[in-house]
Order: structure tokens, then sequence, then C-alpha cells
């Protein structure tokens, strides 16, 4: 069994009009490429992590058609919120009405195998930056770059009820998990990999490896994050990954 990683699908086929073929390189066919990649590589009894931005959609009955496109594609699936994902229902509704293969973290965890989730969206932090690694380029719908940050109060009391949700997550671990991972949307740390708030938590949970995407247009040839104080950090978003999903581990129970 593997366990894979791809954020920032941006899928629209309950939001007709919103592909994200409009930005054109490398999105252009980016449905066809995630899943010639996806059944290329990923087996029915592998597990994907999907760190936020899933669908356009803003309700979630119109979610469920991008869902229902996720859940024909093999392996077992876990989500969490992107700042994109406005269709985002409760954990019960989700259970209720989601395809059986789909999975998702709110204020909890995700048990497989021997290996422990947790995961919040969380939001932009003054403590970093990412606009040295970042291409900027217009926005055909909204005329501004894909890339965004802010610092202001609001953005501040956002990103501390994000920390707290995380920390929510965290205290669900399984005690008897043999692996623990984490999955953010918006990056945890730095490129510098200097402690940060959220870094300085996972380190306090052990944590193994912690996913994230949010950051899109990265520079040619950029190679981020890596590993610090026993925690590795993996950039898996769609296009810097060239929309071929990350094996994080080989697992055996």
């Amino acid at each position: 069994m593997k366990i894979w990683a791809l954020a920032d699908l941006h899928l629209a086929f309950g939001a007709p009009g919103k592909e994200m073929d409009a930005f054109g390189h490398p999105w252009t066919n980016y449905t066809e490429k995630i899943e010639e990649n996806w059944r290329k590589l990923i087996s029915s009894e592998d597990l994907v992590l999907l760190p936020g931005d899933i669908s356009w959609a803003l309700k979630f009955p119109d979610a469920l058609l991008d869902l229902d496109w996720i859940h024909r594609l093999p392996g077992t699936k876990l989500m969490i919120r992107g700042n994109h994902d406005y269709w985002w229902p409760s954990l019960k509704k989700f259970k209720e009405q989601a395809p059986s293969s789909m999975h998702m973290i709110q204020n909890n965890s995700f048990n497989w195998n021997g290996v422990a989730i947790a995961g919040a969206r969380m939001w932009d932090s003054p403590e970093y930056s990412f606009n040295e690694c970042i291409e900027f380029k217009e926005n055909p719908r909204a005329k501004k770059s894909l890339a965004t940050s802010a610092n202001s109060p609001e953005d501040e009391k956002i990103f501390l009820r994000e920390l707290n949700r995380l920390e929510i997550s965290l205290k669900t671990l399984s005690k008897d998990a043999k692996l623990r991972i984490v999955m953010t949307h918006y990056p945890p740390i730095g490129l510098d990999l200097a402690p940060s708030r959220v870094s300085e938590l996972l380190k306090k949970y052990k944590i193994d490896c912690c996913v994230f995407g949010h950051l899109h247009s990265v520079k040619a040839d950029q190679s981020l994050f890596g590993t610090s104080e026993g925690t590795r950090y993996e950039l898996c978003s769609c296009d810097y990954v060239n929309f071929l999903p990350i094996k994080l581990y080989d697992w055996q129970t």
C-alpha cells in the first residue's frame, strides 16, 4: 500500500465556466492530466491525501459532481478544506451524502492502517512570504495573482482560529499510530524552514510529515521545503508537481 498527496485539483464539473484551463499553461486539459497520472500510479489499496481547493462549486450538491469524479478514481481519499472550497458542508452532511471512498477532516482525525492523519486549512501568516519563488501572473478572472498574501488584523484573527482548529484535530490522533501525518492547505512554514507557530505545534505532537498546497505559479526549477525538527514538509499543489500525485510512503501494516 502507498500513501499519496495531491492538492489544488480545482475541479469544475459542478461549476461550469470556472475551469482552470483559462489560466493557460500548465493548466490546459488539467483534469485529463490528473486522471491519467492518478490511474497510472494509484491502486485501490492506496490512500490519497487531498489538502484543499478540491472544487470550485459554491454549494455542496454541485460539488458532489466533482467528488463523484474523484470517487471513480482508485484509492481511499481524504480531504481538508481549502480557501476556495466554499461548498464545504458539515461533517454530518458529508458522511450522509458523499461517495463512499471520500472522507474529510474537520476538527477530527482519520485512521488508516496504522496511520493517523490530522489537519486544518490554516491561513496567511506574517511569519513568512513566498513572493520570491512565485512567478506572478495576471488572473484572467479577478485581475490579480493566483498567489496572494495578507497581514491584516482580520487575517491574524482567522489564522489563530485555524491554529486552534489544528490543535483540536491533533488532540484526536490515535496514540497507537505508527505514522502521523498532517494536512494543511496553506503552507505551515517558510522557505527557510525556520520555526513557525504551526511547525511548533507539529513538533509538539510528533508529526512525521505535513503536506500542503495553495502555492501556484512557482518559478521553474524551484525545489522547495524539506525536513525540519523531525517533520518533513511537502508542497503538492497540482501545477507545482506537474499534476503527478507525490508518493509520501510505501506502507505496510
